[in-house]
């Protein structure tokens, strides 16, 4: 058996059933964060052979992430969610992430025939206010297939988010840069200024240095 789907077992112990859970997208200047949970109720040899190639999503390219996530979604209990601009101005990115995280475990567990459930959730920050079972685990993306199949699913749904956003704002190349605060993003931010779409908060430090080069 594939080793991810060893260490689920392993951690599932007296439960039911165990969740995984991740997000992608927080360290971009423009975009949605988004979540997921994925729960996998009985995976047989063929759905493990099928998803060999699970791992980080970070760790595999667009190619093979977008037949993970097709395999994913079609053999498993999912849930996928955003935390919008607004949310992440308001609560800062790592309370917004954890916020959405909860949302979509929740609604993995509403579709389960039990809540006698584990959720295991990559890096080292707990859920608040989450009345289930919990543990974290650090780069268990790389480590559990349920956590390593909710980080392939928020990274492909984020990814066609923002290359959907890119069409309105094609001077911001967000279908290449998904984001994230690149030499050519702040040139096109500096030229064409923020967006509905961007993190101003994250641009802050950045316009204060030019302030501050302006006074030179």
């Amino acid at each position: 058996m594939n080793k991810r789907f060893n260490f689920d077992i392993t951690k599932q112990g007296k439960y039911d059933y165990v969740i995984g859970t991740d997000e992608a997208g927080r360290g971009p200047g423009a975009g949605p964060v988004f979540a997921a949970a994925v729960c996998f109720l009985n995976p047989d040899k063929d759905l493990i052979y099928e998803l060999s190639l699970l791992n980080d999503s970070k760790k595999l390219n667009e190619k093979v992430r977008e037949s993970l996530f097709e395999v994913i979604i079609n053999n498993s209990v999912f849930a996928i969610n955003q935390g919008s601009v607004e949310e992440i101005e308001k609560y800062n990115i790592l309370k917004t992430s954890l916020l959405i995280m909860k949302k979509s475990c929740e609604e993995v567990i509403n579709n389960l025939s039990s809540s006698n459930i584990k959720v295991l959730i990559d890096g080292n920050k707990k859920i608040p206010d989450f009345k289930f079972c919990q543990e974290c685990i650090v780069k268990g993306d790389s480590q559990s297939a349920a956590i390593a199949a909710a980080s392939i699913l928020a990274k492909v749904s984020r990814d066609r988010f923002m290359k959907e956003i890119d069409k309105e704002f094609p001077q911001y190349h967000w279908s290449d840069n998904k984001g994230y605060i690149t030499a050519a993003h702040l040139e096109a931010v500096d030229k064409y200024g923020l967006t509905k779409w961007h993190r101003k908060k994250f641009f802050e430090k950045h316009f204060s240095e030019i302030k501050q080069l302006s006074l030179l």
